[in-house]
């Protein structure tokens, strides 16, 4: 993100953005913004916000409608359903920066060596958990973090869960589904059998197995490339990707992560920072240098073509991942899927159950349930209509 700055404040010597770098907005930044906003001071004039996390800022009267400032005629240089995380009724409250279309990375020497494909199903998943386990015990397919409620979502989505909705004024929450639930028992059984392990994901002990072999694959976004080169540089040329395992003979995929670029309320500079915003997201100059950083899949139409996407990636011993997994993987996902004003909550509520799992207390499948009524009891303490979904 420095360097798009720097390339901005260089070509627009009359307009100059100041980047302030600051924990992940789950991690406090998002509730100083609230804080600020609530105060009417402090605020920045623009920040980035996952897409999960728009409708709670929408709910609190907090961003800018973009769409009469210039994303009512830029919004066609975006992909529709990522624009569409970005829309609320008839304004746009953010500008789409980029998502997380999803693929298995898996370490291709280690499956070779055990006679073991890139599995096709979630079935041969589970079979080449118990290979590899069996073959070195100190050796795993994959960690369930029970802190990342994120990644299972992404799971769920991928198997044609839909948990939220909007029926007239009346949200729907339908998180305990018959697909969740299937989900949650998939990873119970393997999480029971010892197959997979439950440590914490983008922590340190994760990163020495990521060195060291012990686990060999990940079920991730297009992203996750980037965390893999970055804290497992040893490993280069010995991964590979493969289209996501499958639930059934329709190939379905789904998205782990996405951001945007909003302008937060009492900016005296809505039109400037506007104008950042639109071509941060789509200048191809500066969605290189993003993409360097391993931002995600751009949310700019025709991105791929030219960019550093657009080319085999050494690290992956010359497979062009991104032509031959993420694109269909992006064209594939239940474009349909939305988020309410309090996920940011959902996901304390599963990663409270999940880590209660991890220590014997219930399963996953519990933890979905319980979710579900906490979600509905979120909803209504904000003053929201809501009921369970069909």
């Amino acid at each position: 993100m420095d360097k798009a700055v720097d390339l901005w404040n260089k070509e627009n010597p009359n307009i100059q953005v100041k980047l302030e770098q600051t924990p992940a907005g789950s991690s406090g930044t998002y509730a100083k913004m609230y804080s600020a906003l609530k105060a009417g001071k402090g605020a920045p004039d623009l920040a980035q916000i996952e897409y999960q996390e728009l409708p709670g800022f929408v709910l609190e009267n907090g961003l800018v409608d973009l769409k009469p400032l210039g994303m009512g005629v830029e919004s066609s240089k975006f992909v529709d359903w990522q624009l569409g995380q970005s829309t609320f009724g008839d304004s746009v409250y953010a500008v789409p920066q980029a998502s997380g279309p999803m693929g298995l990375y898996y370490r291709e020497d280690i499956f070779s060596a055990l006679g073991l494909k890139a599995p096709a199903t979630w079935d041969e998943y589970a079979v080449a958990a118990k290979t590899i386990h069996d073959a070195n015990p100190t050796q795993y397919i994959n960690t369930f973090a029970p802190g990342n409620s994120a990644w299972f979502t992404a799971l769920a989505w991928q198997a044609g869960a839909k948990w939220f909705g909007l029926d007239g004024d009346t949200w729907t929450v339908n998180i305990d589904s018959d697909t969740t639930l299937k989900v949650a028992s998939y990873w119970d059984k393997l999480r029971e059998a010892g197959l997979i392990k439950t440590e914490p994901d983008f922590a340190n002990g994760w990163y020495s197995d990521l060195q060291n072999g012990n686990i060999v694959a990940w079920p991730s976004a297009q992203w996750g490339g980037s965390i893999l080169s970055g804290n497992a540089p040893t490993t280069a040329g010995k991964w590979k990707v493969a289209p996501l395992p499958q639930w059934d003979s329709t190939y379905a995929s789904a998205n782990w992560g996405g951001s945007s670029t909003a302008v937060l309320k009492g900016t005296s500079n809505a039109q400037a920072a506007e104008k950042f915003a639109v071509w941060l997201n789509t200048d191809p100059q500066s969605i290189n240098l993003l993409l360097a950083g391993g931002y995600g899949w751009p949310a700019a139409k025709n991105a791929l073509a030219g960019s550093t996407l657009d080319k085999p990636e050494e690290f992956l011993g010359g497979q062009n991942a991104n032509k031959d997994v993420f694109k269909k993987s992006d064209e594939s996902i239940n474009t349909s899927w939305g988020w309410i004003p309090t996920t940011a909550n959902t996901y304390t509520h599963l990663n409270d159950g999940f880590q209660a799992a991890v220590e014997g207390h219930g399963t996953f499948v519990d933890a979905v349930k319980a979710a579900q009524t906490a979600t509905i009891a979120d909803l209504e303490a904000k003053g929201l209509k809501v009921r369970a979904g069909d």
